[in-house]
């Protein structure tokens, strides 16, 4: 399944992992399929909470994908008590790029297609580095303060203000 040749990460983590078919589990979601090692993807790194691995359309050199291992709706589904989450899920997006010696963390791009725009409606934080190498469709799917992308920081805020009067 996974090497240690040319370009593969040097650390590779099998899921040990198995949501199942129960409770976080969505059965039509491809996410938690990939999750749940149902579909044959490498997957990078797995915990109870996120799990990430490659997008199978790359974006960028590095472009991986880190979601919550149990199934959860896309970005508008999501509360204040979902802060935490996201916070985990951009840290081990910096793991990842890190293990994978993208070591220029000012050149990379976090964030999360706003629905209707998402391909998928399990809620996925896009990696991808070096940014400065995005061609001109991915500069324009991964477009900050667009309406089709937010950034983890832009999604933060919002769920950071969410509950506050107006």
């Amino acid at each position: 399944m996974a090497t240690n040749e040319g370009s593969e990460p040097a650390n590779v983590y099998i899921s040990k992992i198995n949501v199942g078919q129960g409770e976080g589990y969505d059965k039509k979601c491809i996410f938690c399929k990939v999750v749940n090692n149902e579909m044959g993807t490498e997957i990078l790194h797995v915990d109870e909470e996120v799990s990430c691995f490659r997008d199978i359309k790359p974006g960028a050199p590095h472009h991986y994908l880190v979601v919550p291992t149990r199934h959860v709706g896309n970005c508008k589904s999501l509360s204040k008590e979902h802060v935490s989450l996201v916070e985990k899920m951009v840290e081990i997006g910096m793991e990842i790029l890190q293990k994978n010696n993208v070591l220029d963390l000012s050149d990379v791009r976090f964030g999360f297609h706003w629905p209707p725009f998402c391909s998928v409606s399990h809620l996925h934080l896009h990696v991808l580095a070096p940014a400065s190498q995005m061609g001109f469709m991915s500069r324009l799917f991964y477009r900050p303060n667009s309406y089709w992308f937010v950034t983890a920081d832009q999604l933060i805020q919002q769920l950071n203000s969410k509950g506050e009067t107006n």
